[in-house]
């Protein structure tokens, strides 16, 4: 559709949409599509000329998604084989500015000098780098430090998800905190998967016991070496009859997991599905015995949002960012403590008055985040950025 469309005075938001149109979603891109979604059908947005940036067409999978988008969206599809943002992007936002340009899961376009790009707003989600290092590829650990100085040198705003991830960016890389918004995520409302959905997910992945749930990227950062552990140790003392699911896409090392599975004798117990659909993803969190997300760090933590809505008890690590988006409705324990993994994990198969205690404190911690509100925030910002280049 044709900016003139909107005329010359309209406010033109720019959004790198790359993230936003993988059909395989993980945190990141959940985000993206999600606040995007949100913001272009906030009430106001129709007066917007809304850019979106992408790599790519979007999967079939995303059809309908992309066909909800309001008249006013324009899809900018730039195909690059290598360095799409500091090539492709970057074209595309210097010969044809947008008033502002938001990046909500990367990294903004390396262009020298700078004041050529328009004022850019940038979600950094977390700094795990920089707290476990140990945990990220060398060359990636390299890149997200290098990127991660670009983005908060260069952008206008710096959205935080947490107050955690706001305070690293404080701490570690000097931003002043007036340059800072903290803009929590959201979790998104639905109903909760019935039973039939529920019985045809278990079937489909083979699970015939009870279970507790991860879910995310298998990876080291996530601990599940130690959650397994803890978990091998309750089987051999004979002291639960459930199994441990742990979904998610394979990431770095995940080969060593399915290995330690194996060696601690829990190999026919342990499931490792790979990454699970949306429906099927919602289908398992609704009925899990437990949802456990021991993670060493985390930027904000949004499983733990999800299956909160859904009715499941959680059991999550008591550092970074997850106390203040669980709440006081969630069992918190040291992830690194193996002999407390295991005991939080008993307790949750064990003591009902426990579980139903954490239920119901969920269902009331989930009303404190929704993704219209996160969608209004980040606008407000967005347009700020804008308007105080523009003078408006």
């Amino acid at each position: 559709m044709s900016p003139e469309r909107w005329g010359e005075e309209a406010l033109c938001i720019g959004v790198d949409a790359s993230r936003a149109f993988r059909a395989q979603a993980t945190g990141t891109e959940r985000y993206s599509r999600e606040i995007l979604g949100h913001m272009v059908s906030l009430p106001g947005a129709d007066a917007i000329h809304w850019r979106l940036y992408a790599d790519r067409s979007p999967p079939p999978e995303l059809a309908p998604w992309v066909e909800g988008l309001p008249p006013q969206v324009e899809l900018r599809i730039r195909p690059a084989w290598r360095l799409w943002t500091h090539r492709a992007l970057a074209q595309e936002v210097i010969r044809r500015p947008p008033d502002v340009l938001f990046v909500p899961a990367h990294v903004v376009p390396f262009v020298w000098p700078p004041g050529r790009l328009p004022p850019c707003v940038v979600t950094v989600h977390d700094l795990g780098h920089r707290h476990v290092p140990w945990a990220h590829p060398r060359v990636q650990r390299l890149y997200l430090e290098l990127s991660t100085r670009w983005n908060v040198r260069v952008a206008h705003r710096v959205i935080a998800v947490s107050r955690a991830t706001a305070r690293d960016l404080e701490r570690l890389y000097r931003v002043p905190p007036a340059r800072i918004a903290v803009v929590h995520e959201g979790v998104a409302a639905g109903p909760r998967p019935g039973k039939a959905a529920v019985a045809q997910a278990r079937a489909r992945y083979g699970l015939a016991r009870p279970y507790a749930l991860y879910v995310g990227t298998i990876q080291p950062r996530k601990n599940l070496a130690r959650l397994i552990q803890a978990y091998a140790r309750l089987v051999h003392e004979d002291a639960i009859g459930w199994d441990l699911v742990l979904a998610g896409r394979r990431g770095w090392l995940s080969r060593a997991l399915y290995a330690a599975a194996r060696e601690h004798g829990v190999g026919h117990r342990v499931h490792f599905p790979g990454y699970v659909p949306e429906t099927d993803r919602l289908a398992l969190l609704a009925g899990a015995w437990f949802f456990a997300f021991p993670s060493l760090f985390e930027g904000f933590g949004l499983p733990v949002l999800e299956a909160q809505q859904m009715g499941v008890p959680v059991m999550c690590g008591n550092n970074s960012a997850l106390p203040e988006v669980a709440g006081d409705a969630a069992l918190l324990v040291d992830p690194e403590d193996v002999d407390a993994l295991a005991q939080a994990m008993l307790r949750l198969s064990r003591d009902a008055a426990l579980r139903e205690e954490l239920i119901q404190a969920g269902y009331r911690n989930v009303q404190r985040f929704s993704w219209e509100r996160a969608a209004r925030e980040t606008l407000a910002v967005l347009e700020a950025a804008a308007r105080s280049v523009r003078g408006r």
